[in-house]
């Protein structure tokens, strides 16, 4: 027997880690930051919970901070084996991780210059050259093919469909004997744009799945037609709308369908400024991968970039920036982070949420304790940049651009697996979610079901 420990990602959306122990070795599955509450983040600053020297290897879905965030952490603490992910994730995770480890500089620069901390002074969580290092320990493997993780240990990636090079983890021995584990990672939706529909599912004796969205259904497809009323509204108002998206993932559907509406003629042409170097930078690998995406978001012949509005602008630097945020509307600017917890979007939220004439459009889940949850939950008066920002914009959002599964695509994946696994774990979710999940999973499908606690270490057969 071997035993698998939930470090992150129970009872709570963010900070997927999972320890995997067995024999002698140890190996992570992922090493996420935590994010939204104050008291996750907290996690974050706490000692590791594994050794670093003890791991032998990491083991990545993809490349969102929630699942990669910590690996600057636990490289510069004494991680010395090699992290396996997919070629689009390691793409990827060279434009988040350094970018997270410059926002951490930035932000412990401006606590201590304007003394809004109670840390004297502020210390960034991990720096630009911490996920410099953690960078040169990533190896690309392809999916579909077995890569040895450990001694007597293999894995596979199995494309999730979630996010460029997102995948499930099919974990086993090498020696064939044993049980299968699966991670579930965090999965993709059906009939979407940009991305293919998540593979089905595998045999396994132990599965791990997401339920974000357990207790929740996407508003079904409306071919765009809430988006356009958003923009529509805003333009009579002659305003700006200011969409916090998160860089990778996010941006290439919004422009995808604010392509589709231009040139339907559903919208009128804006300027749609894409204020994210990282995000713009991601729009050059989607393209790199583009075999690994849906067919409707290749360049069409003649065609430069599939995801290229009329007067698409990529913003570079900051005083670019400060220039797109004092121009007046109507206009869309696009910028990071998705639930508004840090980036140069913060700029153009405290510039633009005081003015009723602009709209503030959310296109993806906010946790619990962010300052998106905050203003969509309908706060008056946002904290951000140390400063008090009243809220009189029209604030919006929009689920049906979630990339995660909502309840009834989640039923609809495990229908996909050929038979039942002997356990199944629902991680990445708030207690209401996973407590709704996991009775429809036990009522409707009959599977043995359970949801870990933080920190609860369980035995697998592997």
């Amino acid at each position: 027997m071997a035993s698998l420990t939930f470090l992150g990602a129970a009872g709570t959306v963010t900070g997927s880690q999972y320890l995997v122990e067995t024999d002698n070795e140890r190996v992570l599955v992922d090493c996420g930051m935590f994010q939204g509450l104050k008291a996750l983040r907290q996690r974050n600053w706490a000692p590791l919970p594994v050794k670093p020297g003890s791991v032998r290897s990491v083991v990545l879905t993809h490349a969102h901070l929630d699942h990669s965030g910590l690996l600057p952490r636990l490289v510069s603490n004494g991680f010395a084996g090699r992290i396996f992910c997919t070629a689009g994730t390691s793409d990827l995770c060279k434009l988040v991780l350094p970018d997270a480890g410059r926002l951490q500089e930035e932000d412990a620069r401006r606590a201590n210059r304007r003394r809004y901390t109670r840390h004297t002074p502020a210390l960034p969580l991990f720096t630009e050259a911490d996920a410099s290092l953690a960078l040169s320990r990533l190896q690309p493997f392809g999916f579909h093919r077995a890569m040895p993780i450990a001694p007597g240990l293999e894995a596979e990636f199995i494309n999730a469909g979630h996010l460029l090079g997102s995948a499930y983890v099919r974990m086993r021995r090498t020696n064939g004997q044993g049980g299968t584990i699966l991670f579930g990672g965090d999965l993709g939706r059906y009939g979407r744009p940009v991305l293919p529909d998540p593979s089905p599912g595998v045999d396994c004796d132990v599965l791990l799945v997401e339920s974000t969205y357990g207790d929740r259904l996407h508003p079904p497809e409306d071919d765009g037609a809430a988006l356009a009323q958003v923009i529509n509204d805003t333009v009579a108002r002659r305003g700006k709308l200011i969409i916090p998206s998160f860089a990778i993932g996010r941006v290439e559907e919004v422009l995808y369908w604010l392509k589709k509406l231009e040139e339907q003629n559903r919208v009128p042409v804006l300027p749609v400024y894409v204020d994210s170097p990282m995000a713009v930078k991601a729009l050059e690998y989607y393209r790199r991968h583009a075999a690994e995406l849906d067919p409707d978001v290749r360049p069409a012949r003649g065609e430069v970039c599939a995801f290229c509005t009329a007067r698409f602008e990529a913003v570079e630097s900051t005083q670019e920036s400060k220039s797109v945020t004092e121009r007046p509307g109507p206009a869309i600017v696009i910028s990071a982070s998705g639930m508004a917890t840090g980036g140069r979007v913060l700029h153009h939220l405290a510039a633009a949420l005081p003015d009723p004439r602009n709209t503030v459009l959310f296109v993806g889940f906010q946790a619990a304790g962010t300052r998106g949850r905050t203003l969509i939950d309908g706060a008056k008066v946002v904290k951000m940049l140390g400063q008090e920002i009243p809220v009189n914009a029209t604030v919006a959002k929009l689920n049906a651009m979630s990339a995660h599964a909502d309840a009834n695509e989640i039923i609809q994946w495990l229908r996909t697996f050929p038979k039942a696994p002997g356990i199944t774990y629902l991680v990445h979710g708030e207690p209401p979610a996973q407590q709704a999940l996991k009775v429809r999973i036990e009522q409707e499908m009959g599977w043995r079901v359970h949801v870990p606690a933080h920190g609860e270490k369980v035995e697998i057969p592997l």
